[in-house]
């Protein structure tokens, strides 16, 4: 019997249930991939089977994508953590010289025999290899996850697209912070979203949850589960009571509030703890202020990141030098004592401007953002920031 003339070549096989993981094309593309090896010899390198093939060969075999579909999926694949690969983009070379991500199994060897359809075997030389294997690497600053992966938290976990988007901001923070690297990202973005939604949901189920404030006022202040939640990550209760101004501050002047302002004031202080406790000296021998002594850059980008005047802490700096040489005290580290001599002098300022006193105009008009409202004597008799 003559075959159907609807079906003049031998069909793709592909597993639905691995397609609903890593994606369709992937899936299509992989287990094209994988059939290679039945037919090619492998070099075993490293533990694993590596196959080259020319890009024509691919192309005649699956017709419906081009040049750069193949360099797309098969990127894809290695963000997955699939596919390793030591060839050039497969837009600008040849030939794609892969391996599959798991160790060879030595009784599964591919025969040493070559399909008469297929590309020369790899006893040709390859395409020059990229240098770096790119199994395993540090998340790059400005990463984000595939379109595909986003259209995987719909389907299978009914995620909104923008409540996974709103997590890849804090998910870079916390993996570079952490200097780890992976060769499955996002695998790990697909951890972190759904973990999070799943404490959304549990959140929203609550009968009797207390509305979180959504007003940015003077008064308003982290809710007392945000607190825990930092305290537990170690950040120092001091250090967020003399955030909270300036977060008021920013986003009164960016003049929008986010909807959820604990998750970030969260985010704020995750990020200005680590830039704090990674930039400040950490001397282990206590010593007096010099003369001369100037804060180191670092203490400045703090203070640019906290959205912090440099010119409102230059004009301090003076009289922080005069106060501790007069003190004749020791300390392991100045840069931190000024850090906090300048947050507080700030904090105040803020509080003074918003309390619409009767000296309000007079506190606008000063252009270095020095206050004085106050006595002369009751600013230099006021230490309480040296504590």
């Amino acid at each position: 019997m003559s075959g159907s003339s609807l079906i003049p070549e031998r069909q793709l096989l592909f597993s639905p249930g691995l397609a609903a993981t890593i994606g369709l094309e992937e899936a299509i593309l992989l287990q094209h991939l994988q059939t290679l090896f039945e037919h090619h010899s492998a070099q075993i390198r490293d533990n694993h089977a590596w196959l080259s093939v020319e890009r024509d060969f691919l192309l005649r075999a699956l017709p419906f994508w081009d040049a750069e579909d193949l360099h797309r999926i098969s990127r894809n694949l290695v963000d997955k953590g699939v596919l390793l690969i030591e060839s050039p983009p497969l837009h600008t070379t040849n030939r794609l010289l892969f391996t599959v991500n798991e160790p060879v199994q030595q009784t599964h060897i591919a025969p040493q025999r070559a399909l008469q359809t297929a590309p020369t075997p790899v006893q040709q030389p390859a395409a020059p290899a990229v240098p770096l294997r790119r199994s395993a690497g540090l998340l790059p600053i400005h990463w984000s996850p595939s379109e595909d992966l986003l259209q995987l938290l719909g389907l299978n976990h009914n995620i909104p697209r923008q409540f996974a988007l709103d997590q890849l901001e804090d998910f870079i923070f916390y993996w570079r912070e952490r200097g780890e690297t992976s060769h499955a990202w996002e695998n790990k973005f697909r951890q972190h979203v759904t973990a999070n939604w799943r404490r959304h949901q549990q959140h929203q189920a609550e009968p009797f949850q207390v509305p979180e404030k959504t007003t940015l006022d003077n008064s308003w202040r982290p809710s007392l589960d945000a607190l825990e939640i930092m305290e537990r990550g170690g950040i120092d209760r001091d250090f967020i009571d003399q955030s909270v101004p300036e977060f008021i501050l920013y986003w009164r002047e960016r003049g929008a509030t986010p909807k959820v302002l604990n998750s970030k004031f969260i985010q704020h202080m995750r990020i200005q703890w680590a830039r704090y406790t990674s930039s400040l000296e950490h001397s282990t021998e206590p010593k007096r202020i010099s003369d001369h002594w100037l804060p180191t850059e670092d203490v400045y980008d703090i203070l640019r990141m906290s959205h912090i005047d440099t010119e409102f802490a230059h004009a301090l700096l003076p009289e922080f030098i005069v106060y501790w040489k007069d003190s004749n005290q020791a300390q392991t580290s100045w840069n931190s004592k000024f850090l906090k001599h300048v947050k507080y002098h700030w904090a105040k300022r803020h509080q003074i401007e918003q309390a619409g006193t009767d000296n309000a105009g007079q506190q606008r008009s000063n252009k270095t953002g020095r206050t004085r409202d106050r006595s002369l004597q009751e600013d230099l008799t006021d230490t309480s920031w040296a504590d």
